[in-house]
């Protein structure tokens, strides 16, 4: 089995999409707190900011914990799983990830 960059950069891609996801996630969390006490808001913003930052934050973590699989190259699917978790962060990262776990698939344990 011949080791490439592949899942390396894969495994970079990931970790930093799921970086950016969290961050994400984390401004959601903010702008629903911020737009509670706001008086011209309606009531269902902050509601909706709090409830699309928890999915947000799941995929951010599943893309960060792929990384971290196709870092050491070990249970392809969870990679994967991680790259089709970084599409949605960063949708240019996230296929650039996809690819390249595809690519490397003979190289997982």
């Amino acid at each position: 089995m011949e080791k490439t960059w592949k899942p390396m950069v894969a495994g970079i891609l990931d970790i930093v999409s799921g970086a950016f996801g969290l961050f994400g996630s984390i401004g959601l969390i903010i702008g629903g707190s911020i737009t509670a006490v706001v008086p011209d808001v309606p009531n269902f913003v902050p509601a909706l900011l709090m409830g699309l930052a928890v999915p947000f934050a799941i995929v951010a973590i599943l893309a960060i914990v792929g990384g971290v699989y196709a870092l050491d190259r070990k249970n392809w699917g969870l990679a994967l799983a991680g790259s089709i978790g970084a599409l949605f962060p960063s949708w240019p990262l996230g296929i650039a990830a996809i690819v390249f776990t595809v690519m490397s698939k003979n190289e997982f344990e």
